[in-house]
């Protein structure tokens, strides 16, 4: 719990920064350490981060753009709950590992993904199924946002997180894969969450100096990566 714990903190700092990543660092760690933690646990504090995020930000929401992500995201949320509970996610985790790889590549040079209904339709689909099933979801929202501006990116995320969370969350309950046990220990990894928000001031600024771009297509990058060797390591 220690090592994880350390894992939440570095998450909470660089989604403080740039809007995702907490799933990113500490979903692996979880995962190898206490597979019974995931995805449960990382779901309770993606719900709760958004919070301070919104706390800073709140003005800078797209709202236009979460209506049509969330309206992909609730009906895939539904199918996510149903994977985990069913079967292993190790080949949805391929898939999607190879779909935000094959994004992140078309858009570093060549396409720009359109801030349009039917793309951010699409992109929550994509991370209602992956974020229920391995509590890493943020990658396919921020690659359409990765051109806008800091605080736009980090406030949307936000409240995608806050809801998508929440919407998992609900959904795994149902199926009977959220436990006691998840609701614990996501208590007790609430405070170094916190820090790490609180330590994020310095990278914010970082990033906010024409740096975003590229560190959201790391991350997402990183993201997919950790997902398809988690999966075969497994």
């Amino acid at each position: 719990m220690i090592v994880l714990a350390v894992a939440v903190f570095a998450g909470a700092a660089v989604q403080g920064a740039i809007g995702l990543g907490l799933g990113l660092l500490a979903a692996p760690v979880a995962a190898l350490l206490a597979p019974e933690l995931v995805p449960g646990t990382l779901l309770w504090l993606s719900m709760l981060l958004p919070v301070f995020t919104l706390a800073r930000e709140w003005a800078h929401v797209d709202w236009w753009g979460l209506r049509w992500a969330f309206l992909g995201r609730v009906p895939a949320t539904v199918l996510g709950a149903w994977i985990v509970s069913v079967s292993s996610p190790r080949v949805l985790s391929v898939v999607v590992g190879l779909v935000i790889l094959v994004a992140v590549a078309l858009t570093v040079r060549t396409i720009r993904l359109p801030m349009r209904r039917g793309v951010l339709a699409a992109a929550g689909a994509v991370s209602g199924i992956s974020g229920t099933a391995t509590s890493i979801g943020g990658p396919p929202l921020a690659l359409v946002y990765q051109s806008e501006l800091g605080p736009r990116v980090r406030s949307t995320l936000a409240v995608y997180f806050l809801f998508g969370a929440g919407f998992s969350l609900v959904a795994l309950s149902v199926v009977g894969e959220l436990g006691l046990t998840e609701t614990k220990a996501a208590l007790w990894l609430a405070p170094p969450m916190v820090a790490g928000f609180l330590a994020a001031s310095a990278l914010r600024a970082f990033v906010d100096g024409g740096r975003l771009r590229l560190a959201v297509m790391v991350v997402c990058a990183v993201s997919a990566v950790t997902l398809i060797v988690r999966s075969l390591a497994g």
